[in-house]
């Protein structure tokens, strides 16, 4: 994998931990896409089945005191609420971006138009066209240079402060004995 940098950043598009937050984002639509789907169905299963919706059943499972433990419900509730931790936590980390880095309002608009907008937009084109408005004068090569950046920069809010380029100032304030 090929290195990109620029005056003051390098990305390290070889560390696993860009490939990680690469293929979150990359499956980002999918998963809401999914975990839309599943809401419906559950739904509509539950509404067929119990002739009731869920939140009318729960509200009177829980007043009831009843347990739902192991359930074809339970695991549908379960599985719904994995995909909307994930979701989330991605969510919180691209809001983080946003509003602490640097470049943050730029790297947002990157990453949403690229990865999270609810529609795919279908090349760099229409892209860099969307990021007109939000990034002043932005060019294919500048976009493909903060993409990464972008990507990195995200990485390190969700998978921690471990960029290996980094390692020798943390070491000074934490040297090991």
């Amino acid at each position: 994998m090929k290195q990109t940098s620029s005056k003051n950043h390098s990305v390290d598009q070889s560390n696993p931990v860009y490939h990680d937050t690469y293929r979150l984002l990359k499956s980002y639509r999918d998963a809401v896409w999914n975990r839309e789907l599943e809401v419906q169905h559950v739904k509509r299963e539950f509404e067929i089945e119990y002739e009731s919706s869920i939140d009318d059943f729960l509200a009177s499972i829980y007043l009831a005191g009843a347990d739902l433990n192991g359930s074809k419900l339970e695991n549908y509730a379960k599985s719904i609420e994995r995909s909307n931790q994930m979701l989330s936590l991605l969510n919180s980390a691209v809001e983080i971006l946003r509003n602490k880095h640097k470049f943050g309002e730029q790297y947002y608009w990157i990453l949403y138009y690229t990865y999270l907008s609810p529609q795919q937009l279908q090349n760099a084109d229409e892209i860099i066209d969307k990021l007109r408005p939000h990034i002043a004068n932005i060019s294919y090569r500048t976009y493909y240079r903060k993409r990464p950046q972008a990507i990195e920069a995200l990485s390190g809010i969700l998978w921690g402060y471990t960029a290996r380029n980094c390692l020798h100032i943390v070491n000074q304030f934490f040297p090991d004995n």
